[in-house]
């Protein structure tokens, strides 16, 4: 039972918005800019999603996570993912110990944050164990199950420059992560202001806004909330667009992509909107709730053929064109 009580659910809504607001204003001591990645992020959290950043190094992916857990009263943990690194590494491993005895001893996946640094660098038997974690909320491990704790939300990040001698994740694996977060280079003013407020003899901590608690309360406040058929239609429709040879495939689709998104595309877009929503003081999503999160949730479930490569039509591309088609 919650000790968390509202009188109702717009009431629970309402105080939603304020905390994402003063979470924002905590995160926005430390991290200048990245509005949308930080906007995301929370929504991943919220929705009870998974997130994939991609960016170069240095734009502060880690500084960034690190600041929402903390914001969050979250436990964070980091892993640097590496070619030799073993699922037992990740997971943890049983020990004898000292009155002979096996102990299991908790690896770095137990933590309400993770943050799976560059995981296309480490081999897919150690990438799968990170992903039945994300799927499953527990581990295996010596034949016992150990649950994890929540909430439980993994960040990966990948470098989308160097793929020398990496193991690119195969869209099953990809399927899993409800955003594709593309991490962009800071505007020039963001990176004065960068610059100006870290070469300085300061250093300034967020607030914790929220708890535990409160964020399993949100989750499920999340999806309490309702929406209507026709949002409801579109987002499915939206998906369904985008498998050539479908139902709805348009011209562009038939024409520049192998494979399209599965179910699983049409209730992180649900998910998302009802999210958005709340964020932006509505009580249930509207289309373009769904439009402002599709493009992150669909970017990584689209495969280009040959042709698109080829002729440099991009995911992001064919997304807003399918968003335009209404």
């Amino acid at each position: 039972m919650s000790s968390i009580q509202y009188k109702s659910d717009k009431e629970a809504a309402d105080d939603f918005r304020v905390k994402v607001g003063q979470l924002k204003a905590e995160i926005g001591k430390v991290i200048i800019g990245q509005e949308h990645v930080i906007n995301e992020v929370l929504i991943s959290i919220f929705s009870g999603g998974h997130a994939l950043l991609v960016g170069v190094p240095g734009l502060a992916k880690t500084l960034l996570v690190n600041t929402i857990a903390k914001s969050l009263g979250l436990e964070f943990s980091r892993i640097q993912f590496t070619p030799d690194l073993m699922p037992s590494d990740i997971i943890g491993s049983e020990i004898l110990d000292e009155n002979r005895h096996f102990r299991f001893v908790k690896g770095p996946l137990f933590a309400n944050i993770i943050l799976a640094d560059e995981i296309n660098r480490t081999p897919p038997k150690t990438q799968s164990a990170l992903l039945e974690a994300m799927q499953e909320k527990a581990v295996t491990a010596a034949g016992n199950t150990y649950a994890l704790d929540k909430p439980f939300f993994v960040l990966a990040t990948q470098n989308p420059i160097e793929q020398e001698g990496t193991y690119p994740l195969p869209e099953a694996q990809l399927d899993r992560f409800m955003f594709n977060i593309w991490v962009d280079y800071p505007s020039f003013q963001e990176e004065l202001e960068v610059v100006r407020t870290t070469t300085i003899d300061d250093h300034t901590e967020p607030q914790m806004v929220m708890n535990a608690e409160m964020i399993r309360y949100f989750q499920h406040l999340v999806r309490r909330v309702p929406v209507v058929d026709n949002v409801m239609e579109y987002a499915v429709r939206l998906t369904a667009r985008t498998r050539p040879e479908g139902e709805y495939a348009t011209d562009t689709v038939n024409k520049y992509v192998a494979w399209g998104a599965g179910p699983r595309a049409s209730q992180y877009l649900i998910m998302g909107a009802k999210c958005n929503a709340l964020i932006n003081g509505k009580y249930a999503p509207d289309i373009e709730d769904v439009v402002k999160v599709a493009p992150a949730i669909m970017r990584h479930r689209l495969v280009p053929n040959y042709k698109a490569e080829s002729e440099g039509y991009s995911v992001d591309r064919i997304v807003q064109e399918l968003i335009q088609v209404g």
